[in-house]
């Protein structure tokens, strides 16, 4: 009977943790494609042109795990987080003030990014905790675009 809940058990846990992959797996592709991308621009009548622009990224992670056990606790516990956030496109902003009101431009323009993760892992075990209670963080964020702003 012990053997069977032991089997039972190891299934368990292999199934979550595929489960945590295939949620890391999909949260590192969903990531990239809700990024924001915002333009604004307006020209009031003798007061030049005024734009606004940015691209903007956020990610954030809590986790928490606690477990107790009698028995030798087996990759339980753990939290693990793979933030991804990647900018290749441009923010590119042209303005010209060809009125003679002498209003001039005014533009506000950026490109944001933003992560946090916060993790906590708490075991509690009679026998071994291999490869339990352990809380890992990857974050990553790289912007390879430009961010040109032009006025005359």
């Amino acid at each position: 009977m012990n053997k069977t809940k032991n089997i039972q058990n190891k299934k368990s846990n292999k199934l979550i943790v595929t489960s945590i992959a295939i949620v890391v797996a999909l949260a590192l592709i969903a990531g990239p494609l809700v990024a924001e991308d915002e333009a604004f621009a307006t020209k009031k009548k003798n007061k030049g042109n005024f734009a606004e622009q940015s691209i903007s990224q956020s990610q954030s992670s809590v986790q928490n795990a606690l477990c107790a056990s009698g028995g030798t606790t087996f990759l339980s516990c753990n939290n693990v987080s793979f933030q991804n956030q990647k900018n290749t496109g441009n923010n590119a902003l042209a303005q010209d003030d060809d009125d003679d009101d002498n209003g001039g431009n005014s533009a506000k323009q950026s490109i944001s990014q933003s992560q946090s993760s916060e993790q906590n892992s708490q075991v509690v075990s009679g026998g071994d905790t291999i490869g339990s209670g352990n809380n890992i963080n990857v974050q990553n964020q790289e912007n390879s675009g430009n961010n040109a702003l032009g006025q005359s």
